[in-house]
């Protein structure tokens, strides 16, 4: 399977619980965060929670 790098680009202040959490289980701590995960449908579904937040590089 292929690698998605994923970025949070903006604070998760403001942001509701849920999305918080999906943050957390991507592995972002913070702005400019970069964490590498494998493209999976389920991952797929966790990045357009939080799409506002973050970005994604293949």
């Amino acid at each position: 399977m292929s690698k998605v790098k994923v970025t949070q680009r903006r604070s998760r202040n403001g942001a509701n619980p849920r999305q918080r959490d999906t943050l957390r289980s991507l592995g972002l701590r913070r702005i400019n965060h970069t964490v590498e995960h494998e493209d999976t449908p389920q991952l797929r579904g966790m990045l357009h929670a939080v799409r506002h937040l973050v970005e994604v590089h293949d």
